[in-house]
């Protein structure tokens, strides 16, 4: 009888170890995408904090200037990924010179020390205009 469990018991563990073993979940680094970007208000604030620090980045003359400044429109797609803070992959529809235009930014959001830092912005390489599938 004694066997019996034992051997019950270990052929239970083994079985789980091995659906363990089998799970995929979020990969740990991993991005994944931010659902309703458009009605998301802390998205929104990224976006349109990426479109300010440009600007004023390219006022300063840091960042080549000449391009004009843009106005910021709404974020269109998102993407996070957990890192020593949380990366925010922006794809953000501006107006530029008059022109209606899709932006590609970084944001890293440490929350812990209440910070956020831009770390790229500018044209989107995508070709769907951020609408679709993300083009990160």
């Amino acid at each position: 009888m004694a066997s019996s469990l034992l051997f019950l018991i270990t052929l239970t563990l083994t079985s789980l170890s091995f659906l363990a073993a089998g799970y995929v979940g979020p990969r740990v680094g991993g991005r994944t995408s931010v659902p309703d970007v458009r009605s998301n208000e802390e998205v929104q604030k990224l976006g349109r904090y990426s479109v300010e620090e440009y600007n004023r980045m390219q006022r300063r003359g840091g960042g080549g200037g000449g391009n004009g400044e843009i106005a910021f429109g709404e974020v269109v797609g998102a993407e996070r990924q957990v890192v020593a803070g949380i990366k925010y992959y922006l794809k953000i529809e501006g107006v530029q010179r008059g022109a209606r235009k899709v932006f590609e930014s970084v944001v890293v959001v440490k929350p812990w020390v209440r910070s956020k830092e831009l770390v790229t912005f500018g044209p989107s390489r995508g070709g769907d205009g951020g609408r679709g599938k993300s083009g990160f």
